[in-house]
């Protein structure tokens, strides 16, 4: 079964995509959605300090990282392109968001997820999501010059920060993962890089699924086993229906 819906998932370093948003990247490919990951850095000079105590050089461990990050996408069915654009700190930059918003323009999303607007403990992070959200807002400019036609609006949800508490970070929305979290699972796996996120990410999605099924309530038999993903939304829902 294939789907017109596309998932767009733009990440900071070549990790945050999967820890954050690796379950909603599956559940839309297990649908027939494609899924499109941007990872603006490899995350070669922050996030990769096992490589570099085994003294690798910059390029080997770039090399490391892209394999990893295309392993896991693979793992998830998503497609996946690096815009190299340096971590520690990632500079925001004209071309960037331009580069974004032909990417916005290519793949026409209609949904958008990207990394939460505060992060005390990484800059890269936020200077991420205010590159997606300029671009977004420049790919629905008639007159901006790039390929494609205006982008429409489409639905923007921050995931869930590392520090959710810091980062102003409200779990708005919550998405049963369960079906197919053992994928999730396994793409954590292909990032060795950062062995100790894979338990951290394991038990945050239990947490969550425990706050799944409390919000959902009794009727829907949610199975204990429930595990789940947080999420925020930055602008507001539109409907005909409240639910």
């Amino acid at each position: 079964m294939t789907s017109s819906r596309t998932l767009l998932v733009i990440s900071a370093h070549a990790g945050d995509f999967v820890w954050r948003a690796g379950g909603a990247i599956a559940l839309a490919t297990s649908r027939g959605e494609r899924a499109k990951v941007v990872c603006l850095s490899y995350g070669e000079r922050g996030e990769s300090a096992k490589a570099w105590r085994a003294g690798r050089t910059l390029e080997e461990i770039k090399a490391i990282r892209r394999e990893e990050a295309e392993n896991a996408a693979a793992e998830l069915g998503a497609e996946i392109e690096f815009l190299d654009a340096g971590d520690y700190p990632l500079v925001e930059s004209r071309e960037l968001v331009d580069r974004l918003v032909r990417v916005y323009r290519d793949v026409v999303p209609d949904v958008v997820l990207t990394h939460t607007l505060a992060d005390p403990y990484n800059g890269d992070h936020p200077a991420a999501a205010r590159m997606a959200l300029q671009a977004r807002v420049l790919a629905q400019a008639i007159g901006y010059e790039a390929p494609g036609e205006p982008l429409g609006a489409p639905p923007v949800f921050f995931f869930e920060p590392h520090q959710p508490e810091q980062c102003d970070f409200r779990p708005e929305v919550l998405l049963d993962i369960t079906p197919v979290f053992d994928r999730k699972r396994k793409a954590m796996e292909c990032l060795p890089a950062q062995q100790h996120m894979w338990d951290y990410y394991t038990d945050l999605a239990k947490r969550r699924g425990v706050q799944l099924r409390r919000n959902a309530g009794p009727n829907l038999g949610l199975a204990h086993d429930t595990v789940g993903e947080a999420y925020m939304r930055l602008y507001p829902q539109v409907t005909d229906v409240l639910s």
